[in-house]
């Protein structure tokens, strides 16, 4: 798990960082002082949960929360605040907790065990993970993979939709494209190819003769780990799937 802690008292922000790394030894932390600052570092990485002060220079927590929102609406957001009266605020962004100074390990605990967002109990950062609720997206070590054509990110969530079975290049195109092109489909096949060869995940991409495949096993997928009943993703499971596709509304639940 990825946790973002923002606080401009940098003794505030140290006991912080100490206590959530013993309420979750498992987590990683990123840490800043400055709310702009943070903001700006984490645009392109998923926070699985940050740990807000309220009242800050430059941006106040609340403001900092609601932009945290508009890059992932699924970011549990926590407030960690020396003062009680932005509880009504906290409420209308559907915050996931609230928190007064001091913070023990045993609250932090608690609120961790607690989300509104329950998070994934695996450390997956070594492998491609894929986010299927929502809209789709693909991660390698907790950053967003970027794509250069927007149809490989599309055919690669089509294969994971597919959920292991090899898919013919005819079949991709028609689901692509709505016709037949298979020149394209092959260029597509070479950029994915070459996407994940970058990151060192290229054994999860299964080609044969004329057919393309996901290795589900290489894979971390809220969808998989839905159809397995893991407890956290059938909670994060909010009728939404994939939904900047059209084809996505044959996938079957």
């Amino acid at each position: 798990m990825l946790f973002l802690a923002v606080d401009d008292e940098n003794l505030q922000l140290n006991k912080l960082v100490d206590a959530l790394k013993e309420a979750d030894p498992r987590c990683e932390i990123l840490s800043f002082n400055n709310p702009l600052t943070a903001y700006e570092a984490v645009k392109q990485v998923r926070i699985d949960a940050a740990f807000l002060d309220i009242e800050m220079g430059g941006m106040n927590g609340v403001e900092l929360a609601k932009k945290l929102k508009q890059i992932n609406p699924n970011i549990n957001i926590i407030f960690v605040t020396g003062y009680d009266q932005y509880a009504i605020d906290a409420y209308s962004i559907h915050a996931s907790g609230y928190l007064t100074k001091p913070v023990t390990i045993e609250r932090l605990k608690a609120e961790l065990a607690n989300l509104r967002y329950p998070m994934p109990i695996k450390n997956d950062t070594n492998r491609l993970r894929v986010q299927c609720f929502g809209n789709f997206e693909a991660f390698y070590n907790n950053e967003a993979i970027r794509f250069s054509r927007s149809k490989t990110k599309e055919m690669l969530a089509y294969l994971v939709d597919k959920r292991g079975a090899m898919v013919s290049v005819k079949d991709l195109s028609i689901a692509l494209f709505n016709e037949e092109k298979p020149s394209y489909i092959r260029n597509l096949v070479a950029d994915l190819s070459k996407v994940l060869k970058t990151i060192g995940c290229e054994d999860c991409f299964v080609k044969h003769f004329n057919s393309y495949g996901i290795k589900i096993s290489e894979v971390s997928c809220d969808y998989y780990d839905y159809l397995n009943n893991e407890p956290y993703a059938v909670k994060a499971y909010h009728g939404v799937y994939m939904q900047q596709y059209t084809w996505e509304k044959e996938a079957q639940f």
